[in-house]
């Protein structure tokens, strides 16, 4: 018995003696660093809009859209509190914006999207450029693209939030700067970009200055026409229902590099086989209520309501009604980089 005691002494003491190198011994934790499958650190999670609605209210009330910036409660995965983050690579939250308010222009870095949850006519600015913003659309501000969001309307606008931070943070390659004004100028008229970019065709000279999407708002009232059209040309796909991905209309990619967008519609009693992939993705409801099973956990959702299904856990979707579902995640990064992965029907 003497032998293994007198080695695992000697391997300790070695150990402390590399350590002072900074050094460490690769076969001690090799099977957590090269894991046999994902093992994800964070869970499903899920926001009940009706529950969630009263406090961006009360935000309202407590910060100016000005004085904060940017007026959003952080959807947090509650694996990772203090971490700010929904899964280890994508940001979410949600944004409120009230009559009459500004949200001040920046630019940064960072990639952002803007899913429309509530309210109708407040408008986003992207370079000189602004677009009218309707629940359903979906909205991109590129990288270092100077960006301010305003409130024409008499209501309340929500939306939600996805940003690349942890990736970005991951590369130290984050940078920021202030407007000098509150509002950008704006130098090119209503519905250029849609123009010039959104009737499957581009100007002849044209040439992409970016890897980003021409285009920087997916109007709902057109996607949900396509998902219509899907209807009819054939049976749903049994993994997801109708799905559709966004599009770059100058590359035939992701509108922004590091995020891929979704939007699928699952018939009235749909339920989908079992799927998993690498990619995480977090879901916002536009329509409709259901159910989704993500490793086991069920969780119940409904319109505006948001969910994070985690790397590599088996979800199961079910809708009650014919139901529409957003979302959105890191696949292109994945795909880029050959590591993306799907199971069909996997447990």
């Amino acid at each position: 018995m003497a032998a293994p005691a007198t080695r695992n002494n000697a391997r300790r003491d070695f150990y402390e003696r590399i350590g002072g190198l900074s050094m460490a011994p690769l076969w001690e934790s090799l099977h957590q660093l090269v894991p046999p499958a994902p093992a994800p650190r964070y869970r499903p999670a899920h926001w009940d809009y009706d529950k969630v609605r009263p406090f961006l209210m009360e935000s309202g009330a407590l910060i100016t859209a000005k004085e904060a910036v940017r007026r959003v409660l952080i959807l947090e995965n509650p694996a990772m509190p203090g971490s700010a983050c929904i899964t280890p690579t994508l940001y979410a939250g949600l944004q409120l914006i009230l009559p009459g308010e500004v949200a001040p222009a920046h630019r940064h870095t960072q990639s952002a999207l803007r899913f429309i949850v509530e309210g109708d006519g407040a408008y986003t600015a992207v370079d000189g450029e602004r677009t009218i913003m309707h629940e359903g659309d979906f909205v991109i501000t590129p990288t270092w693209t100077w960006h301010d969001h305003g409130n024409d309307s008499s209501k309340p606008m929500v939306w939600l939030d996805g940003l690349d931070i942890p990736l970005v943070a991951m590369f130290n390659a984050g940078f920021a700067e202030n407007g000098e004004s509150d509002e950008q100028a704006v130098t090119t008229p209503l519905g250029t970009s849609d123009a010039r970019f959104a009737s499957g065709l581009l100007p002849v000279d044209w040439k992409p200055a970016r890897q980003t999407s021409p285009i920087f708002n997916y109007p709902y009232a057109r996607t949900r026409e396509a998902l219509q059209g899907l209807t009819r040309a054939g049976p749903p796909d049994a993994c997801h229902g109708y799905k559709l991905r966004y599009v770059n209309t100058a590359s035939g990619g992701a509108p922004i590099a590091t995020m891929g967008t979704y939007m699928q519609l699952l018939p009235k009693g749909f339920e989908t086989a079992a799927y998993r992939a690498t990619d995480g993705a977090v879901f916002s409801v536009v329509e409709g209520e259901g159910q989704s099973t993500v490793g086991g956990e069920v969780l119940r959702w409904k319109k505006r309501d948001q969910f994070v299904v985690p790397s590599w856990a088996s979800v199961v979707h079910k809708a009650r009604g014919e139901a529409v579902l957003f979302s959105f995640s890191d696949r292109p990064v994945q795909e880029k980089l050959d590591l993306w992965r799907e199971d069909r029907g996997g447990k």
